[in-house]
């Protein structure tokens, strides 16, 4: 009887940090916006140019260090006897602590001493108080991954998903409201930058508070050292490390793609001939990609945060049903999410381009750009597969390796077409990772992943879409041009057509039963779906 309330604790526990973790996702989608509307292309090319040297280590943390922790300790667990279970459990936070407060002090050295070298291998000297102010997260790390990682470990969710949640509140709050008030009063977009940095730094640490408070009312904070129990540290050193990395590979993969084009874009135009304010400008304009695709990739996120503890609790039962169904379920969603979303944003590109950051400009760049959510998506699925199975190593090779194919065509394809050279490299190299992903999968699994009828159907409801957007934007712009602003006709003009299409969509979709009843209600927020699709196909 307790064995099922922990479950169903736990489960709801998990739920609930799944809501939490899309929350935070679509928050630091839509935050980029405003901020960007603030500061312009030249402020929004600032701030990218640092976040994803900071976000690196605030997503090593909390995806990956805590889950590591986490999986450590659930295993310590597993020892019988309750004294030397204790012992081992806190000599092993012991050893962890120690191992990241050194990792944390060293990465803060290189960051705050080496923040001059850093903006110059960018190109740009300004940068470097922005790299030293955000080396400052770093510190944060050691107590902040073990706390997320001690209340995993024992199943409580729920403080993590409030800290998650609150963290990045915060961190919108300061960003948006100390930019506003910088942006009115000195109007220094490096200013800007920098606050921008503070917030996340001041989200992290308010997070940090909260799950400390939290940790310290039900456990106590400090453990009597006569609890304490000598373990070889390097074992313990050697797999948190690993296991880290691993388990955030995912995660850090597009902070690694964006972090590539912080090195390369700016300082490659201006090798090109490119006048420095139009470089950065361009550069900002090509960042304004990067809050599409994250909102692009939000479901398929949520099937990655669904799957991983489906797919490792099928594998392990000796009888009833295998993991494959869910396998097969999560393939085809994520195909067909992404394409949806990577075809709606590139139909109303132009459109949406100018009704959030006021101008239409290198629309067709960030046409390209969007296609990475189609292999993203399936990145981020079948990387949570193949870690429910246990499977890592393999998973973090293909990663690696679509990361130098990223920065080798970003060297080579910038001087030849410019920032869209940049968007055809990640298109490349998310898309050589996604499909080795996906040939290990089915060379391990031996399944047909989704059949030949599936892709057409794919294919009948794309068409649909695309051929009615497409005639609602050549009437409506005309139709009000002679009476609104241009960006109030973008406004109207996207909103419209997004509706629209994904009107289209989901009822084409439903029609042809591209997913079947039952598989929607396994989804996300499919029950809806499920429902409408019941509907349009009852027999009359």
């Amino acid at each position: 009887m307790s064995e099922r309330f922990g479950m169903k604790s736990y489960m709801k526990g998990a739920a609930l940090l799944t809501i939490a973790a899309l929350i935070v996702k679509v928050l630091s989608a839509i935050y980029r916006v405003p901020f960007q509307n603030l500061v312009g292309d030249e402020g929004f090319y600032i701030y990218q140019q640092v976040y994803p040297i900071i976000s690196i280590f605030v997503v090593w943390t909390s995806s990956g260090f805590a889950v590591a922790i986490s999986k450590m300790l659930a295993d310590n667990d597993c020892i019988l006897d309750p004294l030397e279970r204790n012992q081992k459990r806190s000599s092993t936070m012991r050893i962890v602590f120690r191992y990241l407060t050194v990792l944390s002090l060293l990465f803060f050295a290189v960051l705050f001493g080496g923040a001059e070298i850093l903006a110059q291998l960018m190109g740009d000297t300004q940068l470097a108080p922005l790299i030293r102010t955000g080396s400052f997260i770093v510190l944060v790390m050691p107590a902040l991954a073990i706390l997320k990682g001690g209340f995993q470990s024992r199943g409580i969710m729920e403080p993590i998903a409030y800290a998650q949640v609150l963290e990045q509140a915060v961190r919108v709050s300061v960003i948006l409201a100390g930019t506003f008030i910088i942006m009115t009063t000195t109007k220094s977009l490096y200013s800007a930058g920098q606050m921008a940095i503070i917030g996340t730094v001041i989200g992290e640490v308010v997070g940090f508070l909260l799950l400390a408070f939290i940790f310290k009312k039900r456990f106590g904070l400090f453990k009597d050292k006569k609890q304490q129990q000598r373990i070889e540290s390097f074992p313990v050193i050697k797999e948190v490390t690993l296991l880290s990395l691993s388990v955030s590979m995912s995660g850090l993969l597009l902070l690694g793609y964006q972090l590539v084009d912080s090195f390369t874009i700016y300082s490659l135009l201006i090798e090109g001939g490119m006048e420095q304010t139009i470089a950065k400008e361009t550069k900002g304009i090509y960042d304004r990609g990067q809050p599409l695709v994250q909102l692009g990739v939000v479901i398929a996120s949520s099937l990655s945060l669904a799957i991983v503890p489906l797919v490792a609790h099928m594998n392990k039962k000796q009888e009833g049903r295998s993991a494959i169904p869910f396998i097969q379920l999560t393939y085809r969603a994520s195909v067909l999410f992404g394409w949806a979303a990577s075809l709606g944003l590139i139909l109303i590109m132009p459109y949406i381009n100018a009704m959030l950051f006021k101008t239409d400009a290198l629309s067709e760049v960030l046409m390209i750009y969007v296609l990475q959510i189609v292999p993203l998506s399936i990145i981020l699925t079948f990387t949570a597969i193949l870690q429910g199975y246990g499977k890592l190593k393999k998973p973090a090779l293909f990663l690696i390796v679509g990361f130098i194919l990223k920065i080798i065509l970003n060297v080579l394809t910038i001087n030849l077409f410019g920032v869209l050279g940049a968007a055809i490299a990640n298109n490349l190299g998310l898309l050589f990772t996604a499909l080795m992903l996906v040939f290990y999968l089915k060379k391990m699994t031996a399944i047909q992943l989704a059949p030949a009828s599936f892709y057409k159907k794919i294919g009948v409801a794309s068409f649909s879409m695309a051929a009615v957007i497409l005639v609602w934007l050549q009437f409506v712009p005309t139709l009000l041009n002679q009476y609104l602003s241009p960006r109030f006709v973008a406004v109207i003009a996207s909103l419209t057509a997004v509706c629209l299409g994904a009107f289209v969509m989901i009822t084409v979709i439903a029609k042809l039963r591209v997913l079947a009843e039952k598989e929607w209600y396994l989804l996300p927020f499919g029950r809806r779906m499920a429902v409408y699709q019941l509907w349009l196909n009852r027999k009359k």
